[in-house]
């Protein structure tokens, strides 16, 4: 049997601006995860989640691709991450076979809310590692990386792939958006038979780039989830189709964004409790400017009573991702008294979330 954990994620900073070419974000891995369960089968395979409840989807062979029995929505990024893998593992010469895979999340409460910790992310980076062990491909991160974001766009073409870099690189990163515009050209190309998938992994992809940054000692990440699950796929899109709106203010909020989290990133690799504090004072500011101009609600009222609070006991605290819901985060010396912050968070209905930053993984060479 291959197991496969992939860790969720947290958006620090420069959120929206990530969705554009090249521009930056810092993420950071946490202490909860995706884990995905490989077994060697014969004559057809299975999909089978403790998110869904239901008995195992079986899934069979038609030439070399993947056909389910059933209804095959809930399982779209694994179906996904199979379709990209298989494709590399035969290029390389290896003999397709069939196996069950096994799914179980952390990513969301007994209830089955979602914590917007990235689980789809999470199952698309645990599924791509398993098939790479299973095809014993032996491939660097980086490559995992792409391929996890071929899989990724084919469900979801407007996303970043931060998540996605968070969950195989771990730990804090700085991570910048590939162009989607040349990817989507660059898959055309190869369905037309022009450019094996091999080639396009070689290829340096335009805008994207991941920087890994040090664990800081001088402060800590606090998180804390409002219980209203929020969709970044619909957030995204609506800030998408509404930045005319804010066209004036668009190419600014981008540089802004830039910036901060430039400056973060530095400042956290000086581990400057105050320096980090200050911008992620400014990525809240952004978003909430961006929010105004554009028409779209990213910070609701319990997220700004979570910011409001935190900065009661001097931290600095915004919303984490789209917004709209899901969670805040929280950058705080590492010595400061949390209880005050705490008791008014539960009283907010705003609930504490146990986590930690998930140390970085090994990069493979």
């Amino acid at each position: 049997m291959i197991e496969v954990c992939a860790s969720g994620k947290l958006f620090v900073a420069g959120e929206y601006a990530v969705v554009e070419a090249g521009y930056p974000a810092v993420i950071v891995a946490v202490d909860r995860h995706v884990t995905v369960r490989l077994d060697r089968a014969e004559g057809a395979g299975s999909i089978a989640s403790d998110q869904y409840g239901r008995m195992p989807v079986v899934w069979r062979r038609d030439g070399d691709r993947v056909v389910l029995d059933h209804d095959s929505r809930p399982f779209d990024y694994v179906l996904a991450a199979i379709d990209v893998v298989e494709r590399f593992a035969a290029e390389q010469g290896r003999t397709l076979g069939f196996y069950d895979i096994t799914i179980s999340s952390e990513l969301d409460d007994s209830s089955g809310r979602k914590f917007g910790l990235g689980s789809s992310a999470a199952v698309t980076a645990a599924t791509v590692r398993a098939l790479d062990l299973f095809y014993e491909l032996g491939l660097p991160t980086e490559r995992l990386l792409k391929l996890a974001l071929l899989a990724t766009v084919q469900v979801n073409p407007m996303g970043s792939g931060g998540d996605v870099a968070a969950s195989l690189y771990g730990g804090w990163i700085r991570y910048a958006a590939l162009d989607r515009d040349w990817l989507r050209a660059a898959i055309a190309a190869g369905g037309s038979g022009t450019t094996p998938l091999t080639d396009l992994l070689d290829a340096d992809w335009p805008g994207l780039s991941v920087r890994r940054l040090p664990m800081p000692q001088s402060m800590r990440l606090v998180v804390g989830w409002t219980g209203v699950p929020a969709s970044t796929t619909r957030l995204v899109e609506a800030m998408q189709s509404r930045k005319g709106a804010a066209e004036s203010h668009y190419p600014d909020f981008l540089a802004a964004s830039r910036e901060c989290v430039d400056a973060l990133s530095d400042a956290i690799e000086r581990d400057d409790a105050p320096a980090a504090k200050a911008e992620i004072r400014r990525a809240r500011g952004l978003l909430t400017s961006l929010a105004r101009a554009a028409g779209v609600d990213i910070e609701t009222p319990a997220l700004r009573t979570l910011c409001e609070t935190a900065e009661s006991v001097g931290a600095a605290a915004k919303s984490s991702g789209a917004g709209g819901g899901d969670c805040g985060i929280v950058l705080v010396d590492a010595d400061t008294d949390l209880e005050p912050m705490l008791r008014d968070w539960e009283l907010s209905d705003v609930r504490h979330l146990s986590l930690r930053v998930q140390p970085p993984r090994e990069p493979r060479p």
